[in-house]
């Protein structure tokens, strides 16, 4: 019987001890729509709301700072992609010219912002090719590609695992609302691998119950750097059904620094992850891991602080490249496999999603 869980938290951006945005604006005009509040403007040809510009002055602080990164610290309560969906639409200028996220300011650049609202976002059919690796009359398993987000958010809406489920199933549950039919749990963008979706309100509730009460089992595959053995010492050897895992167990929080990340070096929630070497070569591993809580980021924040991020996350302190390869454009984290109970007849269901051809590409390529 399944006795470890795997729940996904939500990912959202907390900022602690912020000041807000809109009390550091030098042009009073506007207080976007993203602080909750608004002001007069006109229609644009585009169908999109114009507002008079946001101003910004660089501070000594912020000399060398990339201008997207500038504007996030600016306005903590806009999200990144939103940011950079401004720039990228030439709505941003430094000191009256276009400009590119990756530019760099000087004291004194006057930034500024013409704001745009987001396109509602919404769930619809869209017919995007899915990996089923299990359905019945309940629920469906797919296997998720590695930079497909699960449900629209951020000013996203299009090319989700929402969409496509809906284009294949046309109805799903209804209890995660409109923009979440179906969905029980959740994978970051860049994590590969099977997930569950529900079919209806009953198998979604069966579902979520047995996510809450840890009756699911998860195993995810990585790719780390270094040696997770010659950090041994900061978890504790385990045997669970005959197999020896090393466990982790370090709180998980909010890092207070940089808002996308997670870290284990502050107060936070329990979290604990297994994890044992599957293959290894000199400069990389191969592991298999099961967490027994589900915290936003866990494995990733885990990996990264006994030494062994997961190869490619540089949020968390990866290289860019490994020596001698191209630069990645993922991490490389896998839920392999999942174990639980089918909804309506309490029948142990074990699902295993095949590791993609990059993950294995790149498994090769690193010795192991």
């Amino acid at each position: 019987m399944c006795r470890l869980a795997g729940t996904y938290a939500a990912e959202g951006c907390e900022p602690e001890g912020r000041e807000s945005f809109a009390a550091r604006i030098q042009h009073s005009d506007w207080v976007g729509q993203s602080a909750g509040l608004g002001r007069s403007g006109h229609t644009t040809g585009d169908g999109l709301w114009s507002i008079e510009g946001v101003k910004f002055q660089a501070a000594a602080a912020d000399e060398g700072k990339r201008l997207d990164r500038f504007l996030a610290e600016q306005m903590p309560e806009t999200s990144r992609a939103r940011i950079q969906e401004w720039i990228r639409g030439g709505r941003t200028t430094v000191d009256g010219a276009a400009a590119k996220s990756a530019v760099k300011l000087k004291r004194g650049a006057i930034v500024t912002v013409h704001p745009a609202p987001a396109r509602p976002l919404r769930a619809q059919p869209e017919e995007i090719p899915l990996d089923i690796l299990y359905e019945d009359d309940d629920l469906v398993a797919v296997n998720k590609p590695a930079g497909m987000i699960v449900h629209a958010g951020a000013g996203r809406s299009e090319g989700t695992l929402v969409n496509a489920l809906l284009f294949h199933f046309g109805k799903l549950s209804s209890v995660g609302g409109e923009l979440r039919p179906g969905i029980v749990h959740r994978l970051d963008r860049f994590t590969s691998g099977v997930m569950l979706a529900a079919k209806h309100d009953t198998a979604h509730h069966a579902l979520a119950r047995q996510f809450q009460t840890r009756k699911v089992r998860k195993t995810y595959w990585a790719l780390v750097q270094g040696d997770p053995g010659k950090h041994a010492g900061r978890g504790r050897l385990v045997e669970v059904e005959g197999v020896r895992w090393t466990r982790l167990e370090m709180p998980i929080a909010r890092d207070t620094r940089v808002c996308a990340r997670m870290t284990a070096r502050r107060a936070g929630r329990t979290a604990q992850t297994d994890f044992r070497v599957l293959k290894r070569s000199q400069d990389f591993a191969l592991l298999e891991l099961r967490i027994a809580t589900g915290r936003t980021h866990q494995i990733r924040v885990h990996m990264s602080e006994i030494g062994n991020p997961v190869v490619g996350d540089r949020l968390y302190g990866a290289a860019r490249a490994p020596t001698g390869l191209e630069p990645l454009e993922r991490y490389f984290l896998h839920s392999r496999e999942i174990c639980f109970e089918q909804p309506a007849t309490g029948k142990a269901l074990v699902v295993i999603a095949p590791l993609g051809n990059d993950f294995m590409e790149l498994t090769a390529e690193l010795g192991l």
